[in-house]
């Protein structure tokens, strides 16, 4: 048995920042069908916030004027078209991006089955090469801290370059209060089959701090019956108000509003989150 485990020992230790794991996770073939269950499901916000959440977001963002009728909108990282859909039912232009191939064939059922005209595109959005083509981008739960600075710094450029003048980037990001309270704690388990494979495996969860750079990692090694380990890595960058800012300054942004949620309650330090409505300078 002891030897059996010493591929997961090997990988237990402290990685270095931003070092990648397996890199099929969000469109890996079961476990995008387990992340489009969490991202439906309605007693948690484990992949997505609850429907009364998104409701309630899309419509302060439209009384609060940085989303309007007609605007040509670009869901990043658009999941099952939770926001999506909701932004077409207000007469909103939207284009959706996910590298999930099940989430986006989901989204697109959805939308045919409602009448929706969305644009649905299975793709990495570091890949996208739209210029001046949106009204607003919008990106929704903090998926911008799962990118080292030079993947963040890229993605900024890529979404200034898509904006049209004086267009709005909406989106939110963790603070460390947040993971100091969420990160994983080292525990592991035996399943029969749950979200990372259907049948029985091993499961050793680890969070690591960096401090020094405001990161946190979530590691997940699954060891199947037949030995195969696999390291799955999400790394967590955290955010200041005051950090947030500079970073989109530098970038050709301007935080023109700051709220602790998409959905308009007001800011204040020491908040799980920080939502903004950057515009493009």
């Amino acid at each position: 048995m002891l030897h059996n485990l010493l591929p997961i020992f090997s990988q237990s230790l402290k990685p270095p920042l931003f070092e990648p794991g397996e890199p099929r996770f969000w469109d890996d073939p079961y476990i995008s069908k387990s992340m489009l269950e969490a991202h439906l499901n309605q007693s948690h916000d484990g992949a997505s916030r609850r429907n009364v959440e998104i409701e309630k977001t899309v419509r302060h963002l439209i009384t609060s004027g940085f989303l309007k009728t007609g605007d040509r909108v670009l869901d990043l990282g658009c999941g099952p078209g939770l926001y999506s859909s909701r932004l077409c039912f207000e007469c909103m232009k939207v284009t959706g991006i996910d590298l999930s191939r099940r989430s986006i064939d989901y989204a697109r059922v959805q939308a045919e089955r409602d009448g929706n005209d969305i644009d649905y595109i299975c793709a990495d959005f570091f890949n996208i090469d739209y210029k001046e083509t949106f009204d607003a981008v919008l990106q929704v739960y903090g998926e911008i801290c799962t990118f080292s600075n030079e993947k963040r710094d890229l993605l900024l450029s890529l979404v200034h370059r898509t904006l049209k003048d004086n267009g709005i980037f909406i989106f939110d990001v963790s603070t460390r209060e947040l993971r100091m309270r969420e990160g994983l704690k080292n525990r592991w388990y035996f399943s029969e089959g749950g979200f990372w494979r259907p049948g029985r495996h091993l499961v050793l969860e680890e969070g690591f701090d960096y401090p020094e750079d405001d990161t946190w990692l979530n590691q997940y090694i699954i060891m199947d019956e037949d030995g195969t380990v696999k390291v799955y890595r999400l790394w967590l960058h955290d955010y200041s108000f005051e950090t947030i800012s500079l970073t989109l300054e530098k970038s050709g942004f301007r935080v023109e509003q700051a709220w602790n949620s998409l959905s308009g309650e007001s800011y204040r330090k020491g908040g799980d989150w920080i939502a903004i409505a950057a515009r493009k300078v």
